[in-house]
């Protein structure tokens, strides 16, 4: 049994939040859950992600990776190599598209294939801008309120 979860009280008392919204609307709206290809997702340290996909019988040439902005676009897709008459076919090789939300200052590394396993390495980076800082406090000369670094470059 699934609920429909309503986050319109959240949009009325918070701002900047839209994308974050959005996203957790669009999970819900999924019907069919694509098993296919296999994948994991791996947390490797506190800012570093690995996604390991099994994409048996694709080389380089037939996957496609892509970032743009926080969505990750692994593509795969082959020509159809037709040897012989298949009178079993267990090793898929339809056409795939998987989709992966990154969070903010989230980028793609790396790539590698290997053993049938695509490996795609991901890295938070936050901006010095974005990261905490300490403030330290000293005495004051003069009334003129504390401006900090970004607002004098501003200035």
């Amino acid at each position: 049994m699934r609920t429909e979860l309503d986050f319109a009280p959240l949009y009325r008392s918070s701002i900047g939040f839209d994308r974050v919204f959005n996203l957790l609307n669009n999970t819900q709206r999924l019907t069919a859950i694509d098993t296919w290809p296999a994948y994991d997702i791996v947390k490797t340290g506190d800012d570093d992600y690995r996604i390991t996909m099994a994409v048996a019988g694709f080389g380089e040439g037939d996957l496609d990776i892509t970032q743009e902005r926080n969505v990750l676009v692994i593509k795969g897709g082959k020509a159809e190599e037709l040897q012989g008459e298949y009178l079993h076919r267990g090793i898929a090789g339809r056409s795939f598209e998987r989709k992966f939300e990154l969070a903010d200052h989230v980028r793609v590394e790396g790539a590698d294939l290997r053993h049938g396993l695509l490996t795609v390495t991901l890295k938070r980076e936050v901006p010095e801008a974005m990261k905490p800082r300490k403030i330290e406090i000293g005495v004051a000369s003069s009334n003129e309120p504390l401006r900090l670094e970004t607002d004098r470059q501003v200035a």
